[in-house]
């Protein structure tokens, strides 16, 4: 079978039928499921018009995974439409006879354990009874790919009612505690691997299992340079006095504006977590860094769990982490964002 695909955006607009039959003879074929994350990512990438070509996507997801999900949730697919989901997975509305379902897939062996460990820190924030998470339907893997299958949460904009009761239940949440800083196992920062070795402090935790990773990482793809490490290793040897120690509190750990939802009835969700039992700071921190978070947020917060004085300036202290996250991600655009906030600290 011999595909013709042309680059022309008219040519894939006018000729969905052509991709249909395209399609059609695909399901005729006996697809071994590791072809399907292939074939799949060639349509995402190359036919722009997706809602045009919507029923392309559920003949191609029937024809392989959708017939696992099917078994499992006793119901027929009837739609799957592409939604958008972060930069990292595949997403999709999957829609049957009486439900919807979010579901992200990635090929299994490109980032192993990515969505157990998501599950993993969904549960630990569901388990505390203090705001709400998607519930989780399937988690699972068919051939080479792998698939996290959540309810759908119907979403509006944040309001200043929905904002402070975010605020509120954060706090909440962020009075469970454990007897050490990390977690048992390791999850994921974005794309990039994070390690959860257990620390008394959380500035040897800190240190050690947050700057120290991504610092190496940074200095071996030359984002940093060698002034940068002896500045960084300034900061470990000052780190313990520039805050006071709490007890380790279950934090969300990637909590910048995309990862909380509101649901129609103003009720908060928080979602895609990198959990770790640290400081609180942390997760207040990352809220200021991509903005997304109104005052009625930070005041509800306030109230229900006062911070420790001088919180604010610590801000850029605990943001030096997912700024070296998106450093070692995205390029050397985030090297002078770096060095402002190490400079403030050493």
């Amino acid at each position: 079978m011999v595909l013709v695909y042309s680059s022309n955006l008219s040519a894939r607009v006018l000729l969905p039928w052509s991709i249909c039959a395209i399609i059609q003879k695909l399901r005729m074929c006996s697809i071994e499921p590791q072809k399907y994350c292939f074939y799949l990512s060639f349509f995402e990438r190359h036919f722009t018009s997706l809602r045009m070509i919507s029923p392309i996507f559920v003949a191609m997801l029937n024809s392989i995974l959708a017939n696992y999900i099917k078994r499992r949730l006793n119901s027929d697919i009837t739609d799957v439409k592409p939604v958008s989901g972060g930069s990292i997975n595949r997403t999709y509305l999957i829609e049957t006879l009486d439900h919807k379902y979010f579901i992200k897939l990635n090929n299994k062996t490109r980032y192993p354990e990515m969505f157990e460990a998501e599950a993993r820190g969904l549960n630990l924030i569901a388990q505390t009874n203090t705001i709400k998470t998607p519930e989780i339907i399937l988690q699972d893997s068919v051939g080479d790919e792998s698939f996290f299958l959540l309810e759908w949460i119907k979403t509006r904009r944040p309001t200043a009612k929905a904002s402070a009761k975010l605020g509120e239940q954060l706090a909440a949440m962020h009075r469970n505690f454990a007897d050490k800083f990390g977690l048992d196992t390791d999850n994921y920062m974005g794309s990039l691997h994070q390690s959860n070795k257990k620390h008394n402090t959380w500035a040897e935790f800190f240190s050690e299992q947050r700057l120290q990773p991504m610092v190496k990482m940074a200095i071996d793809k030359g984002l940093l340079t060698t002034n940068d490490l002896v500045a960084f290793e300034h900061l470990y040897k000052k780190l313990p006095g520039l805050f006071d120690e709490e007890l380790p509190t279950l934090i969300h750990g990637d909590l910048w504006g995309g990862n909380y939802i509101i649901d129609l009835d103003e009720q908060p969700y928080l979602i895609d977590p990198a959990v770790s039992y640290g400081n609180r700071e942390f997760d207040l921190a990352m809220t200021t860094l991509f903005g997304g978070f109104s005052n009625e947020f930070y005041v509800a917060y306030n109230e229900a769990y006062p911070l420790i004085k001088g919180w604010q300036q610590r801000m850029d202290l605990w943001n030096l982490y997912p700024l070296l996250v998106h450093l070692n991600l995205f390029g050397a655009g985030y090297a002078g964002q770096v060095r402002d906030c190490l400079l403030q600290y050493v």
